[in-house]
């Protein structure tokens, strides 16, 4: 009997440690969410005062200055974490394009309530990014925490939910993004240098070539019928002092002739 109930009374403390440990780590989540909203709403009070900068120099640029309004209206009214980080991503873009009109007018780049406002913007932007870090690493540890087993049977039984993350651009992306909204070009390659043609050498009279030596003239070997005809020489004719009878080729004979 003893033994069931310090087994009961271990499960409810460990009931107890989960859920309060639950309970911890969702007001660390609220608490990183409202430094975060606080910094946002910085970000929105200083908005109007830009625009109206702005609008003292380049007063036809009503289109710019319209997006501006209405994607500051959007960051505002926007009731849960995806939604906001998606209407901080709008007006980021925006500003880039307010922004990039007062690049063209170099009196409001020197004026001084203009670029006082320009840098506290970036500063809250700066503090914005921080808060978000914060606030994306309490809530990670928070999902996981209710993600693991035993944890998820208490959660599910309390009615714990997984937080979402606030997904906005941070600052390397926004560098590299346009300020007009069309597609982005790949960056030029760098020309390849152009090859310093080398001078042509002057061509120099060669020294006339020494005459070859005439070849040798190779002795023939001679055929084997004439080395044998050299071999046997001719023998020489026989005189007769008589008259020479020559045969007829008819079968007959000639007439002996008197030699000379």
């Amino acid at each position: 009997m003893t033994l069931i109930v310090v087994i009961i009374v271990a499960l409810i403390l460990f009931v107890i440690m989960m859920y309060n440990g639950m309970i911890k780590l969702r007001n660390r989540v609220k608490e990183a969410w409202s430094d975060i909203d606080v910094q946002l709403k910085r970000r929105y009070n200083l908005i109007p005062n830009i625009v109206e900068s702005v609008k003292g120099y380049a007063a036809h640029e009503e289109g710019v200055f319209t997006k501006v309004t209405e994607a500051r209206s959007n960051a505002i009214n926007a009731t849960n974490v995806k939604d906001q980080g998606n209407a901080e991503n709008m007006l980021s873009g925006a500003l880039k394009s307010l922004f990039a009109i007062a690049e063209n007018y170099p009196d409001l780049k020197a004026n001084e309530n203009f670029l006082q406002l320009q840098n506290e913007l970036v500063d809250t932007e700066d503090k914005i990014q921080s808060a978000r870090r914060f606030y994306n690493s309490v809530t990670r540890d928070f999902n996981t925490k209710i993600q693991q087993f035993p944890n998820s049977i208490i959660a599910n039984i309390f009615k714990f939910q997984e937080e979402e993350f606030f997904e906005i651009q941070d600052e390397e992306q926004k560098e590299n993004v346009e300020v007009s909204f069309s597609k982005k070009e790949a960056p030029a390659k760098p020309a390849a240098p152009t090859p310093t043609p080398e001078p042509t050498p002057v061509a120099t009279p060669e020294a006339p070539a020494e005459e070859a030596a005439p070849a040798e003239p190779t002795p023939a070997e001679p055929d084997e019928a004439e080395s044998e005809v050299q071999a046997e020489p001719e023998a020489p004719p026989v005189d007769h002092p008589d008259q020479t009878t020559l045969p007829n080729m008819e079968g007959g004979r000639k007439e002996d002739t008197p030699q000379a």
